[in-house]
């Protein structure tokens, strides 16, 4: 098929239109800043605005106008589209694991600006939409907190993570890459990860030995740390793999190397 690509550039963008032509398909980039969707087989929308320091004003133009700016144009043109949502739309904080009967309740503009996209494009008559909502993305070039994270235990600071016994769902960003290509053509809103969750003291043992350094965690209490460190946020992705026989093609322990490998060779 043919399939272009909205984002390209960005983190999975990168990862998507590298894997694309090793599944057979033509890739094409299409940056919305200088062009509209005009034709493919198939439209991945991973384009978006993610950073906190984004006024509502941005997560509005960018999240929410410029996703149903592409899906009507999809629509128009008889494409489906897969669209790159996130599991912060069901909130920050999970008790019993997320699935996607869990209610909408997003916890920040980001989150909430993904509610509205996929709630926009879910109304476009005629589209055949596929969403996934994945939790934490990492691998090579990863950005923001998991790149602090990793810098922090390559270089041997102490974390006060000791403590936590929480559960968080991760995904490698070859495992979401895969999920997307499972979804072209297909249509559903989904979650997927990696797999069973970790806790935050896992994941940091877990990084440190892919760094080859041992992660130095100490006690601390963990009601006074933020909760996207010491909450839980785990998600239950077993319709996604029964609908489409889905697994992940890497596991944990690959995903946490390959993305430490990339760390030390930078």
């Amino acid at each position: 098929m043919k399939v272009v690509v909205t984002g390209a550039s960005g983190f999975v963008g990168r990862a998507l239109l590298a894997a694309l032509p090793k599944a057979g398909h033509e890739a094409v980039a299409l940056d919305l800043r200088n062009a509209r969707f005009v034709g493919g087989d198939v439209l991945v929308h991973l384009a978006a605005i993610a950073h906190r320091g984004a006024s509502t004003e941005e997560f509005e133009r960018v999240n929410v106008k410029l996703a149903k700016q592409v899906a009507r144009d999809a629509a128009a043109c008889g494409v489906g589209l897969v669209f790159l949502s996130s599991v912060k739309v069901h909130g920050e904080v999970s008790g019993a694991p997320f699935t996607e009967r869990s209610a909408i309740a997003p916890g920040d503009p980001y989150a909430a600006s993904k509610a509205r996209a996929e709630e926009a494009l879910a109304a476009i008559a005629g589209l055949r939409l596929a969403v996934l909502r994945p939790p934490l993305v990492y691998g090579p070039r990863v950005k923001a907190n998991f790149l602090r994270l990793t810098q922090a235990i390559a270089g041997g600071i102490p974390l006060p993570f000791a403590s936590i016994r929480n559960r968080r769902s991760l995904i490698y960003v070859g495992n979401l890459v895969n999920a997307v290509l499972q979804c072209l053509g297909r249509e559903g809103t989904y979650l997927v990860s990696d797999g069973p969750p970790l806790s935050t003291p896992e994941l940091c043992r877990m990084l440190g030995d892919a760094l080859g350094r041992r992660a130095r965690l100490w006690p601390f209490p963990s009601a006074l740390l933020p909760r996207n460190i010491a909450a839980s946020l785990e998600v239950d992705d077993r319709a996604f793999r029964e609908a489409l026989g889905w697994c992940p093609s890497f596991s944990v322990g690959e995903g946490l190397l390959a993305t430490a490998r990339w760390y030390l060779d930078r």
